[in-house]
This record gives structure tokens, sequence and C-alpha cells, in this order.
């Protein structure tokens, strides 16, 4: 219905803005990262997602694209309603989220407050084959391939005494850094430097 609002931002904090539009102040609910984009910004352009429920209807709003379809594909999920969303994409960026659901790295999207382990695991479930498919990247490509890799590095340096949760976090942040990562070597290098950081 709202595509997107522009104009003077009246007032901004973490979790929303109002925006001056046409003489209406609309109250848009935002992310940390959609926030830090717009932080030093008098006047800002948000795509926006309507939401109504039979109580209230919210306007979500988003610094780009790939944010709001990544919104909208959480909200599909059974369980996950538009704050937890939002909570979502405050905790993780893009490319995390998406290595993390196409890695079907559980421990990761549990560390988001207020996601148990059901909701992650129907996380995965419902997203990994439309996160795929949208990435126009070959499954067998990202999850053959960079699983195989990634359980292979993450058994070697949980063998030299990482923690597994930091590992997988390692892991994470380089798969979506280096997606052409070809060997276990490089990505345990690419990981161990990332750790060591």
């Amino acid at each position: 219905m709202i595509a997107y609002v522009k104009g003077a931002v009246a007032h901004k904090n973490p979790s929303f803005v109002i925006v001056e539009a046409g003489g209406i102040g609309y109250h848009v609910n935002i992310s940390l990262y959609t926030y830090t984009k717009i932080e030093g910004a008098e006047t800002v352009k948000l795509l926006t997602h309507f939401h109504v429920k039979e109580d209230q209807q919210t306007l979500f709003g988003f610094y780009e694209e790939q944010e709001r379809t990544l919104f909208r594909l959480l909200i599909s999920v059974s369980g996950v309603g538009p704050a937890t969303a939002l909570v979502v994409l405050s905790s993780m960026n893009a490319d995390e989220l998406r290595s993390a659901v196409i890695g079907e790295d559980v421990g990761t999207i549990r560390k988001v407050k207020g996601i148990g382990p059901k909701t992650a695991q129907r996380i995965i479930l419902d997203l990994k084959d439309k996160m795929i498919k949208e990435s126009g990247e070959s499954p067998t490509m990202l999850s053959v391939q960079s699983n195989t890799l990634r359980t292979e590095a993450l058994s070697a340096l949980v063998n030299l005494g990482f923690a597994r949760p930091s590992v997988q976090r390692a892991l994470n942040r380089v798969l979506a850094a280096h997606p052409q990562t070809a060997t276990p070597e490089d990505l345990i290098k690419l990981a161990l430097r990332e750790l060591s950081s």
C-alpha cells in the first residue's frame, strides 16, 4: 500500500523514526542497521512495509531493498512476527543472516533475542530454498561445497581449541565475505585471522 516514505526527519532513535512527508508525520519502525545508515541524515527515503493486524496498523522502514525482502521472508515464517523480524535484522546483517540460514547454522540464529531452537529450525527450513533461489547461486555450490568446507574447517578449528560458537560466527563472516573460498585450508586461514582479531 505504501511503497516508501520520503521526507524530513522530525525525530529518530534506534528503534523508530518519524518522517514528515506532505504535512503528515509517519511513525516508522526501523532496525539498528537502518538506524546506522540514516543516523546523520536530515531527510530520508525509507522503503516500507505496511503491516495490518485487527487492532493495529504499523509501518516498518528499511534503508535497502534487500533488508525489506529479508524482513518479508522472515515474517512469512510461522511464529516470527514483525517485531521479532526487526530484532533479527538488528542482530545480524543481510549477509550474516543468509549465511546462517543457507549454512543451517541454528546456533547463530538462536543467539537472537526471542528466538528459540524450534523457531531457528523453522526459519532455516522455510527460508533456505527461497534464499538460495533469490541469491541466484546453485544450491549445490552453496550448500554442498560450502557445507563440506565449513564442516571440515569447523572440526579442525574446534580441535585446535577454539570454542564452537566462536568458530561458527567466524566461519559465517568469512563465507559471507569470501564466498569463492575453495579449500578447507584457505577457509581455516581466513577464520583464524577472524578469530584472532
